[in-house]
């Protein structure tokens, strides 16, 4: 997560990259965009917002030697000494064109640009930020001809949002450079983060934090709904919710002691534990710190719903982990040869 408040750009430059995959070719710019004020107070707040609320960040990976990563290097040159910032921008995109391995990889404009004075944490420091336009949007132009206005319609980037983009933060931990990546276009998932830029997560609170929810989602989906019903992976979700919430420290032994009240479920959890970690090449932490940020946004990929055969949907409250318990009653009716939940309440809202 950054703030732009005082942030700015000193050099940046637009090339378009091909896929080699179907013939096209990269062209390239060789001069600095030289940004008239309108453009230069928009394009400014068009780069750096997505990289405002995100939670998590990357660090480079190589197989061999970190320092021989593409980006690492090239971003590394950039932040010591930009006076060869045209030519250092040519083999970015070049690396970018080698990437394109399937037709799927979209050709588009690429964005390098140096940023000065981005607040990370509790301090400003220098960027460097590769950006990818791969879509464009239609849009009207006015214009006057022979005393008439007439429209004629145009094609161009859209200040929404930016399709791909990444910033390499001057700053690094004991782990390496700090990298931001965006990605609204997950096409394909490898080729922005893996082959590309070539990052992994870093081994901090943010990712235990991700890691133990997405299993702990995954097994309510995969063993918990399949094996107890809807309620039951609804109870799990919020306590594991809850349990978050109320610890500022997760401890995985605490964690089963509060959340599972049935041994089998527990062993079936334990179980899937150790599959999930070798399916996913992780390591999920018998203890580990919170992350407020990463908690907060898993929270809100978490459905605690029950859907019915019936089309109807039960909706519950993923922040009231006892409700389920309390106001929901499921049976069985022999008459209707059906299961039913019955709901308490004392007023619709």
């Amino acid at each position: 997560m950054i703030k732009r408040n005082k942030a700015s750009i000193s050099k940046c430059i637009l090339h378009k990259v091909g896929n080699k995959f179907n013939s096209t070719k990269n062209a390239f710019s060789e001069q600095v965009i030289d940004f008239e004020e309108i453009s230069y107070d928009l394009i400014l707040p068009y780069l750096l917002r997505p990289f405002t609320s995100l939670a998590e960040s990357y660090r480079f990976n190589h197989h061999s030697n970190v320092d021989l990563n593409e980006i690492n290097s090239y971003s590394s040159q950039l932040l010591n000494d930009d006076s060869n910032f045209v030519e250092v921008s040519k083999h970015i995109v070049t690396h970018l064109f080698e990437q394109s391995n399937s037709a799927q990889i979209k050709t588009g404009d690429v964005i390098v640009c140096m940023f000065h004075d981005i607040q990370y944490e509790d301090y400003q420091t220098d960027a460097v930020g590769i950006f990818k336009i791969e879509n464009k949007s239609h849009f009207f132009q006015t214009y006057l001809e022979n005393g008439s206005y007439d429209i004629i319609t145009q094609k161009g980037i859209a200040t929404k949002k930016v399709d791909k983009g990444v910033l390499i933060l001057n700053a690094a931990d004991t782990e390496g450079k700090i990298v931001l990546s965006v990605d609204n276009n997950n096409y394909d998932a490898q080729y922005w983060i893996k082959s590309f830029l070539n990052v992994k997560y870093p081994d901090d609170s943010n990712q235990h934090t991700k890691n133990y929810i997405e299993m702990c989602r995954e097994f309510s989906k995969e063993v918990v709904q399949p094996q107890f019903g809807g309620q039951e992976q609804s109870q799990f979700l919020s306590k594991t919710v809850d349990f978050f919430k109320e610890n500022e420290v997760i401890n995985i032994e605490s964690f089963k002691e509060e959340v599972f009240e049935k041994e089998d479920a527990l062993q079936l959890f334990e179980d899937y534990k150790k599959t999930y970690e070798n399916d996913h090449n992780i390591l999920i932490r018998n203890q580990f710190d919170v992350s407020e940020i990463v908690l907060k946004k898993q929270k809100q990929k978490i459905k605690t719903e029950i859907k019915l055969d019936t089309n109807i949907q039960i909706k519950l409250d993923v922040d009231a982990p006892d409700a389920s318990a309390e106001y929901l009653e499921r049976g069985y009716d022999e008459e209707k040869k059906m299961h039913y939940y019955k709901v308490f309440f004392n007023e619709e809202g």
